[in-house]
């Protein structure tokens, strides 16, 4: 079977934000906007990068980092499965089921005490 482009992810996807890093290293390390922050609109995933002397490093430094989060894998996950037409991996009201078991399951360990006045 061939592979499809489901989607791309561009740079307007992405809020960059700069900084100065401050610290040790010279260079105008801690005088000049080289730290990058990017954050993903639609997962709001976030990266930092503040290792590099340049913008152009901690910018892809930054990038690596975010792709490579929890919350952005989470939504890349869900987003494919969603333009594949495959259903979510929980429906809301399988979440509420699982924590309805969850606190039913705290009375009987003994976990929750209930007392009536």
């Amino acid at each position: 079977m061939a592979k499809k482009l489901l989607f791309s992810v561009t740079k307007d996807d992405f809020e960059m934000q700069t900084f100065s890093v401050g610290g040790p290293g010279g260079g105008g390390k801690d005088t000049s906007n080289n730290g990058v922050r990017l954050i993903h609109k639609a997962s709001g995933a976030k990266g930092e990068g503040r290792e590099h002397r340049n913008l152009t490093q901690n910018r892809r430094s930054a990038f690596m980092k975010l792709v490579q989060s929890k919350k952005f894998l989470d939504w890349h996950k869900i987003e494919c499965a969603r333009l594949m037409g495959k259903p979510k991996v929980e429906t809301e009201e399988e979440i509420m089921e699982r924590v309805e078991k969850a606190i039913n399951q705290a009375f009987f360990d003994g976990n929750i005490l209930v007392e009536y006045v």
